[in-house]
């Protein structure tokens, strides 16, 4: 897939200069059903319009899950690879079309050499070993972040895992590798800067609507339930934009030891709760007695 000459990733949206209109390859095999959990667990029975159609998550935790086990950070982070595939079949089994998955933020570069370089390698092999497997199961898989620091290695096995997976419908997860929600602002400011200088876009037709059209992923619908695992309470700059109404649920769970269960049990909770989106309905008041009458 072309790239604009600054290394952005270009929006999936028509007219994007560089970028060929490809029609997805038709599917042709079955469906593989996900694996039953292991504890032979089910998903809750949720009403179809209480789903969240799209969930962000935050695989947060594994280093503190190896430390607690005396173990190098890096296990952790091979641990959550099953936590993440689990969580992926428990989003399908309850019927939820969109994940999206923190899988290396544009601030991860600030740690350790060698946590980065295994960050880089196991993301890149997790991808090419997982592909045909979400392929099998009617996963499309698409890719949201910056290209510049990137191995080619890892950009090479997403761009091949999107288009592998293109024609499916049964999930669609956005791999967020070197994402920040404040960067893919920026870089949507800029492209509507560009367009607007080319004479393509004109600044004061820009509003919400313009500037969705501009993010990574545009096709995508807003966050509605956003978890975040091992108890912190924060954003940590994922998807901003997107999850301007969201329901957020934070659980303490450290990622290693998440499963579809906690996926499902953030979804009660997100069910549960009332999403008014700014709007209120008026209280009931209690009548008042007619004064004159008793007079």
């Amino acid at each position: 897939m072309s790239r604009p000459a600054d290394g952005r990733k270009p929006p999936r949206r028509p007219g994007w200069p560089g970028r060929p209109l490809e029609a997805p390859p038709a599917r042709t095999l079955p469906v593989r059903p996900p694996d039953p959990h292991v504890d032979g667990a089910k998903p809750p029975d949720i009403p179809a319009e209480l789903v969240p159609r799209h969930v962000a998550l935050v695989m947060d935790g594994n280093g503190r899950w190896a430390k607690a086990r005396g173990l190098p950070r890096t296990e952790g982070h091979k641990r959550g690879e099953y936590s993440l595939f689990d969580v992926i079949m428990g989003a399908i089994e309850l019927g939820i079309p969109y994940l999206s998955a923190y899988a290396f933020s544009t601030e991860n570069w600030r740690r350790s050499p060698d946590e980065v370089r295994f960050l880089m390698g196991f993301n890149r092999d997790v991808i090419r070993r997982r592909r045909d497997q979400l392929h099998e199961m009617g996963v499309r898989v698409l890719w949201a972040g910056r290209r510049p620091r990137l191995w080619r290695s890892v950009i090479s096995e997403l761009e091949d895992a999107e288009r592998l997976t293109a024609g499916n419908s049964v999930l669609t997860l956005q791999f967020c590798v070197n994402y920040g929600g404040r960067a893919e602002i920026a870089d949507a400011a800029a492209a509507m800067a560009a367009d607007a200088v080319a004479g393509r876009l004109r600044p004061d037709k820009i509003d919400e609507k313009v500037l969705a059209r501009y993010l990574d992923e545009p096709s995508l619908p807003d966050v509605d339930l956003f978890i975040r695992s091992s108890g912190e309470q924060r954003l940590s700059n994922f998807l901003i934009w997107q999850s301007a109404y969201a329901e957020l649920v934070f659980l303490d769970t450290l990622f290693p030891d998440f499963d579809r269960r906690d996926l499902w049990r953030a979804c009660e909770i997100y069910a549960a709760r009332d999403r008014r989106y700014g709007g209120a309905v008026p209280n009931p008041v209690m009548a008042l007695p007619d004064v004159s009458e008793s007079t």
